[in-house]
């Protein structure tokens, strides 16, 4: 939590080829050349390790948010022929044509994804705000990680932690719904799956919906003790239960129950699949599944304990069996231990979980689910243990209790994205011609960042020989052997 998006990567492509300003000469040269420094930069991003990527998102960031003035500015002028309240003369000279890949698109194991050839401005500007909307994601992930380790986090560090992924969640909303506010994105019939108006919209209730979920963890005690209990070098063998006022208790609940009802929209909309643009990937369908059962597992385990808060413990320990429903763990305890094959089961994914905190690996991918599900059942053996010794009070059915579950309760009010935009000086200075020498630099043949068939599927050279010895190792006309 959140998804662990992977970073696409694109071709090489001239804009000065396809764009001349009269007015404004160097424009789409300056674009170019800030275009080229972000396919540089999501290709070695994709060359780093799992553990390193998370060091280098900010220089992608960087990169993506410096391209966004000059491709907007083209595509402002090339439309209105306006760029802020400066007149700019734009031609175009032949469409843009350029390579993204699809890293949302199903495909079989093993295989890389599709990387097809897009015509036109709208799927370039898709593709960018897209993969900065991907790294604002990965960047909260980066922040949520340290909740995750073995070092237990202080409350400050907590709080801290929640705040700047919160942030980054809800830009990543603003950005999707950005792209669904430009016609030209939403009305695109041709578009990859990637960058369809179901898929754009279905990410933006996917962020809003981890950015809602991560607003009652910021004052939840009971996953904080769950994680110190988790914690190996933790020397505090007594618990004392958290306490948590009776109104909050139940508003937490219904701001979990508003993530859910996003998280349902995302799930729907990442579901479906047409015949032309292709399939989302299954894991990140089962991604959205696994946070609406989180979140509705979390409202029924807040609504249990502002049920035990109020003195009754029997219908507390219904609603914790309605949220063992709702999280898909239907088993029962013994001693407070797990028991049956399913038990056994979900401990194993448990620790493969940990295992992949600990590694920087693809943790997160449940949503969250495993972690909530040792909180609800630390709280059953505890309030079992009490019911059974103390209070001793029927616990009703739990069905009747996840029906009538309240209404969800917004906290977020998304904020519109506004774009980034070259500044009039910066403007002026595009009044003079180009240089001819950075020009020639950018024609030169560059690396692509979709070559990763081999220096020999490049340049038709056979593997090995050294630059300039092709012809060495070359076959002769009478024989099909290299020797």
């Amino acid at each position: 939590m959140p998804f662990p998006f992977a970073l696409p990567t694109t071709s090489s492509v001239l804009l000065s080829d396809c764009f001349e300003s009269a007015t404004h000469p160097s424009l789409p040269l300056a674009a170019t050349t800030k275009r080229s420094v972000l396919k540089d930069a999501l290709k070695k991003h994709k060359r780093l390790s799992q553990r390193q990527r998370a060091a280098h998102l900010p220089t992608v960031k960087n990169a993506v948010t410096e391209y966004i003035p000059y491709l907007l500015a083209i595509n402002a002028a090339a439309g209105l022929g306006n760029v802020g309240v400066e007149r700019l003369d734009l031609g175009v000279k032949r469409l843009v044509q350029v390579e993204w890949r699809t890293t949302l698109s199903a495909t079989l194991p093993g295989r890389e994804p599709p990387r097809p050839l897009l015509v036109g401005l709208h799927h370039e500007i898709a593709f960018t705000l897209s993969t900065l909307a991907y790294v604002h994601s990965l960047l909260a992930r980066t922040q949520l990680r340290t909740l995750f380790e073995a070092t237990v986090a202080s409350a400050d560090q907590r709080t801290s932690a929640i705040s700047a992924a919160m942030k980054h969640l809800l830009e990543a909303n603003s950005i999707h719904n950005y792209l669904l506010s430009l016609l030209s994105v939403s009305a695109a019939k041709d578009a990859p799956i990637d960058i369809q108006p179901s898929t754009i919209s279905g990410l933006a209730s996917l962020a809003l919906a981890e950015a809602t979920l991560i607003v009652v963890s910021k004052d939840d005690p009971y996953a904080a003790a769950v994680a110190e209990d988790k914690n190996e070098s933790n020397t505090d063998w007594m618990f004392k239960a958290p306490s948590i006022p009776k109104v909050r208790a139940h508003l937490f609940a219904r701001i979990c129950l508003a993530s859910a009802e996003h998280a349902t929209q995302a799930q729907g909309l990442l579901g479906r699949s047409g015949s032309t643009a292709g399939k989302i990937d299954e894991d990140l369908v089962k991604y959205a599944t696994n946070l609406r059962r989180t979140a509705r597992g979390k409202a029924a385990r807040f609504l249990g304990i502002d049920a035990e808060l109020s003195g009754k413990t029997g219908e507390g320990l219904a609603w914790l069996q309605g949220a063992k429903k709702e999280l898909g763990l239907a088993v029962e305890l013994e001693d407070g231990q797990r028991k049956g094959f399913r038990g056994l089961k979900h401990s194993w994914q448990e620790r493969r979980e940990d295992k992949k905190v600990e590694k920087s690996g693809e943790w997160g991918m449940d949503a969250g689910k495993l972690e909530e599900a040792r909180v609800v059942e630390m709280l059953e053996a505890k309030w079992d243990k009490e019911n059974s010794t103390i209070n001793v009070q029927l616990v009703p059915t739990y069905e009747p209790l996840l029906a009538g579950m309240p209404s969800g309760r917004e906290y977020h009010t998304p904020q519109p994205y506004i774009p980034p935009s070259v500044d009039a000086e910066t403007l002026a200075r595009m009044r003079t011609p180009p240089d001819p020498i950075e020009e020639a630099a950018l024609r030169r043949d560059e690396d692509d960042s979709g070559d990763e068939a081999g220096y020999g599927a490049r340049t038709g050279a056979p593997v090995g020989p050294f630059p300039g010895t092709g012809g060495d190792y070359a076959r002769s006309g009478t024989s099909d052997s290299y020797y």
